[in-house]
């Protein structure tokens, strides 16, 4: 398990290679790719609901 001493340092080390600059950049960045993510898990759930809801009134067509 990874302590809170652990977290400061790897803070920290990513603070000295890529600056005081870049951390809300890369914040940022990944709050949209999160956001993408969540979008596009909906829209796949959503999709097979509508392919089994199709095929069930293909079959009741029938």
């Amino acid at each position: 398990m990874i302590g809170t001493n652990e977290l400061l340092l790897i803070a920290l080390v990513i603070l000295v290679l890529f600056g005081a600059s870049a951390i809300p950049k890369f914040a940022r960045s990944l709050g949209q790719a999160k956001k993408e993510f969540e979008k596009g898990t909906k829209e796949g759930f959503d999709g097979k609901d509508e392919k089994k809801s199709d095929s069930a009134s293909d079959e009741s067509k029938k």
